[in-house]
């Protein structure tokens, strides 16, 4: 949807850009410039609403004692962050990695992390790998927006 109101947005300063010039005899540039930051702009606002509204359900995985366990040194530990976007803040998360050495952290060893990501869940079943929003709320009872 953000894209389709970019492309408008951006062929509607196309056509106005290419009338103006008609008629001023001036080069395209500030109004294609003023578009394209409006749309950029408009499109990090969408993104970051999106990822506010995933706040109730993060607060939610918190509640229920819902943890995820991760490397910085792991994609798909990232790739599962970036699921929550902002809203990852306020997801329970224990680090496994201990920077600058080849070292499991002691909250890691203790659960017996083996795999990042890998979910604790209050109930102690364990989820390992990247696990889609909908499973996590289909298993914490927490509702996705």
């Amino acid at each position: 949807m953000a894209i389709d109101a970019v492309t408008i947005v951006m062929e509607t300063a196309v056509v106005t850009n290419n009338t103006s010039r008609q008629r001023s005899g001036q080069r395209p540039g500030r109004m294609v410039l003023l578009v394209t930051l409006l749309a950029v702009g408009f499109c990090v606002r969408l993104g970051s609403a999106e990822s506010t509204n995933l706040d109730a359900f993060a607060s939610c995985l918190a509640q229920k004692n819902a943890t995820m366990y991760g490397s910085f040194l792991c994609p798909h530990c990232d790739d599962q962050k970036k699921l929550f976007g902002s809203s990852f803040r306020l997801v329970p998360y224990v680090e496994c990695s201990v920077r600058g050495t080849r070292q499991m952290s002691f909250p890691c060893v203790a659960a017996q992390i083996r795999y990042t990501p890998t979910w604790i869940f209050a109930d102690g079943e364990r989820r390992i790998g990247l696990q889609p929003l909908k499973a996590l709320g289909e298993k914490t009872g927490c509702r996705l927006p």
